[in-house]
């Protein structure tokens, strides 16, 4: 059975590029998750919780909504 995206998009990837192309694993443990996690969010394949989603938004110092969106 195929994984359904998420309605809920990111700009992750672009923010990560934006501050000195940091990597998925740099993320992660800035956050506290594994890699896979960030690849997940960033795929749309999973949902952070709203705790994860604050701790991503602090490290890009962004406001949720100009890190995460529905379509």
């Amino acid at each position: 059975m195929a994984k359904k995206q998420s309605s809920i998009q990111n700009n992750i990837k672009t923010l990560r590029f934006l501050h000195d192309e940091m990597s998925q694993a740099t993320l992660s443990d800035l956050v506290g998750v594994s890699r896979q996690t960030i690849v997940s969010i960033e795929k749309g394949n999973y949902t952070p919780s709203l705790d994860l989603a604050f701790k991503i938004c602090k490290v890009f110092d962004k406001k949720m909504e100009e890190v995460f969106f529905q379509e």
